[in-house]
């Protein structure tokens, strides 16, 4: 494999870089940073709905903006490319049909140049904001086989990568050494409770923990105390943005979309001209999103039945989650705690870091004529229902396996598991098909635990089994 693999221990090596490879868990949590980094006071009645008011979006080229996604350096940093293809692997799956050295890297990386000129590989948005189903790639569909519940194999992989790396080929060292000391500071940092969910608040205090905010300057050692709280969240689809006024399921993402999207090179930046140079692009990656639209429902659809569960849904839900077809409308309600009754854990976990808060008011994204803010609520934003079908399983920390359990919370299972090699989907029930256990086992999801509650959005218990049926008929069509 040439001069980068002299001298080592190749078995270990390759033993460790593979499980550093299985921790991509930890670099696809980028593309979620900003979900959870601070907030912004509020003075709103959080016993009411509260709508969201608009939050215009400079425009851009979507064209120019799906290529920056899947083939721009926006992580500038990475593993080299020939160490990447030799522990990893060709894909024969070329999702994205792309090209050169691209065409052999799996759709969730993308092979690059570093500003040194070495070839270097680093993972993409689509790592959590891409998922394949039925064969088929839905860029913006959120990742829900993502296994972060598995923790940390090898303490010391990034330590070993580095000291490797530098001990024979020093530009290689510097094409990697922002990226592997992101990963090392994360490492055994991330761990859920479950498979298929994000960890996405604590990713976000370990990496602003160890940056300036003004300056986005590196330190090895933590720069403020962040705590040990892992709340997972699931992944919403991209599809939905466009309607949105705020970012989030708590909705508390403001201001600038873009500069929450790009918010990903935290993990590799080396200063604030490379956050500009990078989030130049990023209006037209969000031009591009707003251009995706939510598969359709595969199978037949019944539709006297589908007309039946639209007027229950629009007597029912149609409040919070808006109407759809020619009326369309969506009004970007949040829905207190109060009223919506699930798991908190999610969002009382931004409130519960000040050191967070005083470092994302102090820091570049908040710069600018259209800054980035976070204002939080206490409860969550309804979202926009369409593709809904696909987005399987439910609530914001994936928590419900099926629409009708959703509607149902009787079945609601408290511990569930599903098959994360060969999953199937049911098409009646609509969510992957999933077996109920009568306890806590491994690999199955735990409803019992903090942030993992499948509790609140009762609000289809009301309806009889018919109606419910009714409903989910109509779901199938948005």
């Amino acid at each position: 494999m040439g001069a980068l693999l002299t001298g080592l221990d190749y078995t270990n090596f390759i033993d460790t870089f593979k499980w550093f490879y299985s921790m991509k868990k930890i670099f696809i949590l980028v593309f979620l940073v900003a979900s959870c980094l601070a907030y912004l006071s509020f003075s709103g009645d959080y016993e009411k709905p509260f709508k969201l008011p608009p939050n215009p979006q400079p425009g851009g080229n979507a064209a120019i903006g799906y290529q920056y996604l899947v083939t721009g350096d926006y992580l500038k940093s990475g593993i080299p490319y020939n160490l990447f293809k030799l522990t990893v692997g060709n894909k024969k799956e070329n999702y994205l049909g792309r090209t050169g050295d691209n065409e052999f890297v799996n759709y969730d990386f993308t092979a690059l140049t570093a500003p040194n000129g070495e070839k270097i590989v680093a993972p993409n948005c689509l790592s959590c904001h891409g998922q394949v189903f039925d064969g088929e790639l839905y860029v913006g569909l959120g990742n829900t086989f993502i296994d972060f519940s598995v923790g940390a194999a090898a303490p010391k992989m990034a330590s070993f990568l580095l000291d490797r790396i530098i001990s024979v080929d020093h530009d290689k060292y510097l094409a990697a050494k922002n990226f592997l000391q992101g990963t090392k500071a994360l490492n055994g940092q991330l761990t859920t409770k479950v498979r298929g969910v994000n960890a996405a608040d604590r990713l976000a205090g370990v990496l602003v923990s160890h940056r300036d905010p003004v300056t986005f300057a590196w330190s090895d050692q933590p720069l403020m105390e962040i705590g040990s709280e892992v709340i997972p969240t699931d992944v919403p689809a991209w599809w939905l943005l466009k309607k949105k006024n705020a970012m989030f399921y708590n909705g508390f993402g403001r201001g600038d979309f873009a500069k929450f999207l790009m918010a990903s090179n935290l993990l590799t930046v080396t200063d604030t001209a490379e956050a500009r140079e990078v989030y130049s692009h990023f209006n037209d990656v969000l031009a591009f999103l707003y251009t995706l639209q939510p598969p359709k429902y595969p199978k037949q659809i019944n539709d006297q039945l589908a007309q039946t569960g639209k007027a229950l849904f629009e007597d029912n839900c149609s409040k919070c989650h808006g109407t759809y077809g020619k009326d369309v409308f969506y009004p970007n309600l949040l829905i207190p705690e109060s009223t919506i009754k699930t798991d908190s854990a999610l969002f009382k976990a931004n409130y519960s870091k000040p050191e967070m808060v005083n470092w994302f008011n102090n820091s570049w994204f908040t710069k600018g004529t259209n800054p980035a803010k976070l204002v939080p609520y206490e409860g969550y934003i309804a979202p926009p229902l369409d593709g809904v079908w696909i987005t399987a399983p439910y609530l914001h920390n994936g928590s419900v396996p099926t629409l009708e359990a959703l509607l149902n919370s009787k079945a609601r299972p408290a511990y569930w598991t599903r098959d994360f090699k060969t999953p199937e989907y049911d098409y009646e029930k609509i969510g992957w098909k999933y077996t109920a256990e009568d306890k806590p086992k491994k690999k199955a999801y735990n409803t019992t635990i903090k942030g993992y509650g499948n509790y609140g959005h009762y609000f289809g218990d009301d309806l009889t089994n018919n109606e419910r049926k009714a409903v989910i008929e109509y779901l199938k069509t948005l």
